[in-house]
């Protein structure tokens, strides 16, 4: 789905992907990767694993030791409160426990599905690369605000709706409060609106985002992939023993 189909959906509505479902963590995982316990790798002198993002050619954006034996990929969604709650739950214990060592680098890999996604990981993207996982986290944690902005003011998102295509994200962005939210995170209003008003690169971002998708055959949020394989499970409860069986321990 290109952006300009995005930008007439409702601002919850589902677009690319369904947000994916808890079931998932009671799923059985089958053939999930088996190793020996892996020894911690050090990080360059001077220099903190969890500190170290790189931008990847699937447009995402990994946490961690880029060549770390066990790479773990999740395409998520950031309107997805299933998405929001792995948030919640891993981002502490999964840089604290596992990237930090070098051991397992964490990529977000984003599939926007409707115009306050698009909003949310544009603004997510406009820092340096070693910002996107924090401001992310930082987004989740306060998505059912950035609803409830939205939802309260209607006339506000049909404007965003209604402006030029390099305005519309600009004007979607103070009707949610993204804007200020995102100033008080170190990302001036001046940065967001050149950001957000880049029109083409943010088409760009969204055909990537498809393609991505479309490539790994990923359908809804959220999705992970260790190593390359699918995993059944969506939760943090589910994907620690993966990791783990995998040899991060």
């Amino acid at each position: 789905m290109r952006l300009t189909t995005l930008t007439v959906l409702a601002p919850l509505a589902l677009a690319l992907a369904a947000c994916g479902n808890s079931d998932a963590a009671d799923t059985a995982e089958a053939g999930v990767l088996e190793g020996e316990p892996i020894a911690a790798i050090a990080a360059p002198d001077g220099t903190s694993w969890v500190d170290t993002a790189t931008k990847t050619a699937e447009g995402g954006f990994v946490l961690g030791n880029p060549d770390a034996p066990l790479k773990l990929v999740e395409y998520a969604s950031h309107t997805c409160g299933h998405c929001a709650q792995f948030s919640q739950n891993a981002a502490i214990p999964l840089q604290e426990n596992y990237i930090s060592q070098g051991i397992v680098s964490y990529e977000i890999r984003p599939l926007l599905r409707d115009p306050l996604d698009v909003t949310i990981d544009v603004l997510a993207q406009c820092g340096a690369p070693e910002s996107y996982h924090a401001l992310s986290d930082q987004a989740w944690g306060s998505l059912e605000e950035f609803g409830q902005a939205l939802q309260s003011n209607p006339a506000g998102y049909e404007a965003a709706m209604n402006a030029p295509p390099e305005q519309r994200f600009v004007v979607l962005s103070q009707a949610a409060g993204l804007t200020d939210f995102f100033a008080a995170r170190g990302l001036s209003a001046d940065q967001a609106r050149q950001c957000l008003s880049e029109s083409t690169k943010i088409q760009q971002i969204a055909d990537q985002s498809q393609q991505s998708a479309t490539d790994m055959e990923v359908t809804g949020t959220p999705t992970f992939f260790l190593n390359g394989q699918r995993l059944e499970q969506n939760t943090w409860a589910g994907i620690e023993p993966i990791l783990q069986r995998a040899g991060a321990r």
